[in-house]
């Protein structure tokens, strides 16, 4: 039996891309539309403060390119910080989830550093020994929340040691902001395949707390909005 685009049946089992290339309710769609706004202006930003780091470098305004990369570490965290609060804020609202979207374990090809290598492997790994859509689920979200993490700690170290002029080996650290921001680029790319699945999965009733949690605002009239407006329980 062939489904339609759209018309999918409750045993009807979704895949990755049937839940990227689908479209979403309205207010799960203004929803996904501010978070993953807000993730990627952040991220503009500090590629923008990146590339003018590197353009200094460039021209011999060290200087002015190591002032610059304190900037751009701090830009980073905040991007980071975004994203990791998702990964927590989905822990918490799964619980609500009827059942769990099918996720794609992370490839080893899309990232350049040892960092984000070791961890899509790991994962692939554990997506074949896991079962269920659930334990696969969760094990995504913590490994590209943790993944995160080191990602920001391992930038930071080596901005700092541009910034304070103490790296042995500069050049390796140059080098290596720009490896950690491609693998920081697909680590925000992972989380907006995973925030459109996740969405599509949650009841609309319990939108209204994820939105508040995430702090977006909600579409005013939507299930979601007048069930946490009502005092419904999340």
């Amino acid at each position: 039996m062939r489904f339609r685009m759209g018309s999918w049946g409750p045993s009807t089992r979704r895949s990755v891309s049937d839940d990227w290339v689908c479209a979403l309710p309205r207010d799960k769609s203004q929803t996904f539309d501010l978070l993953v706004a807000n993730w990627e202006s952040v991220y503009a930003m500090m590629s923008v403060s990146l590339d003018d780091s590197l353009s200094l470098k460039a021209r011999g305004e060290l200087v002015c390119a190591r002032q610059q990369v304190t900037v751009t570490a701090e830009l980073f965290e905040r991007v980071s910080s975004l994203l990791v609060s998702f990964c927590e804020v989905v822990e918490r609202h799964s619980r609500h989830l009827r059942s769990f979207p099918s996720v794609r374990p992370l490839n080893t090809d899309f990232f350049r550093g040892n960092i984000g290598q070791s961890a899509a492997s790991w994962n692939s790994i554990l997506h074949r020994i896991l079962f269920g859509d659930r334990s696969r689920f969760h094990h995504k979200v913590r490994i590209l929340s943790e993944t995160l993490r080191r990602l920001n700690v391992e930038f930071h170290k080596a901005a700092l040691g541009i910034s304070k002029g103490s790296s042995l080996h500069p050049a390796e650290s140059w080098k290596a902001l720009d490896c950690i921001h491609y693998d920081l680029n697909t680590c925000l790319r992972e989380n907006e395949v995973l925030l459109k699945s996740f969405l599509r999965a949650l009841p609309a009733q319990n939108l209204g707390a994820f939105a508040l949690d995430m702090g977006v605002p909600l579409a005013a009239g939507s299930v979601g909005a007048q069930a946490w407006f009502s005092g419904a329980s999340a």
